[in-house]
């Protein structure tokens, strides 16, 4: 059975490595399609056009993209990933700098997220066609449908300008203390997690619909187990399903929404340096938060291949 899982795994990251591959070709072609001259912005305004074409000889810039491309990826497989245009420094010391910021707001968001979604939508499984499932339904087109910035900035009007309860931006270490850094992230967190909720809660209430549907749910009513019971027992597992598949997209996305969630609460985590960089026309950095994303997207694939083995059993044998 574990060698079936390790094979499995193997196979999974064997089909990874072209995947990073093209998202290292794409990421280079989209940074060069952009408009602007990194030569000139590193220059300054002021420069002279010797200066310029110095820092675009310095940078391989006035190489031909293919040049510049086989040189990248030749330096990726040495693992070195450039050094950062804007700051000055090597690209992975930046994202070793600011990723503990994305990955805590994405795991405390994932943390809200599962949980709640998954509850509301077995609530709204058990008592469908109610009053009940109809509010959560409702709630949930309401995460789906409302843009995150425009509800984030509602949000820090509400609770830090009006109210004063939260912090309305910037971010506390955990080295600082457990709290404080909760209470910084409880926000931004909050709002990243609402779409996500919404669309998981439609998710586990369908999910949880077609498992009460079953024989065996209908044999454990007929045998007088409580309704909630027959839920927490029967139902719950079967439910987690297609949930655990869908979760590992959940946490991919939140990932990615951090980058407007971070701008808003001005968190210096990888989402905010990418708009920077972008915005700098920094393509080394760019390039290379691209592909770091991308590799943390392959593992959060590999991470819900091994759960799903463990909530689906025959997956094992499969």
């Amino acid at each position: 059975m574990t060698y079936r899982v390790l094979r499995r795994l193997a196979w999974r990251l064997g089909q990874a490595i072209p995947v990073l591959l093209v998202v290292a070709v794409i990421a280079f072609l989209l940074m060069h399609l952009l408009p602007g001259d990194p030569a000139a912005i590193i220059a300054g305004p002021e420069a002279g056009a010797e200066a310029v074409e110095r820092i675009r000889v310095q940078l391989g810039l006035d190489r031909s993209i293919p040049e510049q491309l086989l040189v990248w990826l030749t330096h990726l497989v040495q693992g070195d990933f450039g050094t950062s245009l804007m700051l000055n420094q090597s690209v992975l010391q930046a994202l070793v700098e600011r990723m503990p910021v994305t990955l805590s707001l994405t795991l405390v968001s994932f943390a809200m997220t599962i949980p709640i979604g998954i509850g509301l939508g077995v609530v709204a499984a058990k008592f469908r066609n109610t009053w009940v499932d109809s509010a959560v339904m409702f709630l949930a087109l309401v995460g789906v449908s409302v843009p995150g910035f425009w509800i984030a900035i509602l949000s820090v009007v509400l609770f830090s300008v009006t109210l004063g309860w939260l912090p309305a931006s910037g971010y506390v270490p955990m080295s600082a203390g457990v709290w404080p850094w909760f209470l910084a992230l409880l926000q931004p967190a909050a709002m990243l997690a609402l779409f996500q909720i919404g669309f998981l809660a439609r998710m586990a209430r369908s999910a949880t619909l077609d498992v009460l549907d079953q024989d065996y749910i209908r044999t454990a009513r007929a045998k007088g187990v409580s309704e909630w019971r027959t839920i927490a027992k029967h139902a719950f597992r079967n439910t987690l399903i297609p949930v655990v598949t869908t979760s590992g997209i959940i946490l991919s996305l939140l990932m990615g929404g951090s980058v407007v969630i971070e701008q808003v609460f001005a968190l210096p985590g990888v989402g905010r340096l990418i708009v920077q960089a972008i915005l700098n026309r920094d393509y080394p950095l760019v390039q290379g938060t691209l592909l770091a994303l991308a590799f943390l997207f392959v593992g959060i694939n590999l991470l819900v291949d091994v759960i799903y083995t463990w909530v689906d059993p025959r997956v094992r044998y499969g």
